[in-house]
């Protein structure tokens, strides 16, 4: 598959690591449409990439939603012709210890809510379900090759404080060989790969507390933040590349946990 003339759907579109991948491969002839629930982001986007010569269009989403999801990849095929890859990047977090104590009492003071784990589960996992079985129904029927990416995390090996987010995303990192079993099963064309993402230059790190930010790179064997970019070469790379399915790629610039314990 190449990555020019490729029509590329990318939810959680509008910033960070979305944005970036679609920046990237529409400068080397992509198609993209973004979506998300955020018109506004989604279309400076679109305008940054339009402004370089390149396609792509913005649809506002909601990936809970079927019929929204439904309509993201008809509107995909009706604009540019195919749906040929799919990044199923939207994602949400809401973290809490599960349960937190008071430090004077040690009682009870807090806890993570059902809502809050439930809300996580909705976008990360069922939103996802919806994103990529949807998109999968119409590459199918098209008779075409296909590719669906699913942006997983590093907090997948578990995160203090992300219950609900990590217990997602270990979910996603399954996905892949789960669903690559089943394409083969039914002589599919499609193939699964996740992305598992590292400490990210997305605005949310770039902006923390210089000192925080320190701490966590002591962490990171290549000693800076993963960039955008390089993402966006690594799903490149993916999408060219045919004998790369039914796995989950870390790009986490070597992050470790055991040395700076170990070194104290």
């Amino acid at each position: 598959m190449d990555v020019k003339g490729s029509v590329v759907v990318i939810t959680g579109g509008g910033t960070g690591i979305g944005a970036s991948v679609a920046k990237n491969l529409a400068e080397d002839g992509a198609k993209v449409v973004l979506a998300g629930r955020r018109i506004e982001r989604l279309e400076q986007t679109v305008k940054k990439i339009k402004e370089a010569g390149d396609e792509a269009i913005a649809v506002q989403t909601d990936v809970t939603n079927e019929e929204d999801q439904s309509k993201l990849m008809d509107k995909a095929i009706d604009t540019f012709g195919s749906l040929d890859v799919v990044l199923a990047n939207a994602g949400r977090f809401d973290d809490s210890l599960m349960l937190n104590t008071d430090k004077s009492t040690g009682k009870v003071r807090s806890f993570m809510t059902t809502n809050q784990f439930r809300s996580v589960v909705d976008t990360n996992l069922i939103g996802t379900f919806i994103t990529l079985r949807e998109a999968a129904r119409r590459m199918v029927d098209s008779g075409k090759e296909g590719l669906l990416l699913i942006t997983s995390s590093i907090n997948s090996t578990g995160q203090i404080g992300q219950l609900n987010y990590s217990s997602t995303k270990v979910a996603l990192t399954l996905w892949p060989k789960i669903l690559v079993g089943e394409f083969h099963l039914k002589h599919l064309p499609i193939r699964v790969v996740g992305i598992s993402p590292g400490y990210t230059a997305t605005e949310i790190l770039k902006g923390m507390n210089e000192t925080a930010l320190e701490a966590i790179l002591k962490d990171v064997h290549v000693g800076h933040l993963v960039e955008p970019e390089e993402l966006a070469s690594t799903i490149k790379h993916v999408i060219t590349n045919d004998s790369i399915d039914g796995t989950t790629i870390e790009v986490t610039g070597g992050l470790v946990y055991g040395p700076r314990a170990r070194a104290k």
